[in-house]
């Protein structure tokens, strides 16, 4: 038997792309079964009703994320 997620997406807080299909990989700030909200990081129809695996993360995480990102040097990786 499936269990049944509750989601609840508090705030839509930007598109990092768009699909052939439509589904957007967003980054939102989600409750997950009635849980404290998180930021997720995962691809959604238009609709939200459903969605890919993603990756959720703490506001510590997400800020060290962003500093390893400041850091980088994106040239090397072409």
């Amino acid at each position: 038997m499936a269990t049944k997620i509750n989601v609840e997406i508090i705030n839509e807080l930007g598109d990092l792309s768009v699909g052939s299909n439509g589904w957007r990989k967003q980054l939102t700030y989600t409750s997950w079964n009635g849980r404290e909200p998180k930021f997720d990081l995962r691809s959604w129809d238009a609709d939200h009703m459903s969605m890919t695996k993603g990756l959720t993360l703490t506001k510590e995480e997400l800020v060290n994320l962003r500093d390893i990102l400041d850091k980088l040097d994106f040239d090397q990786f072409e």
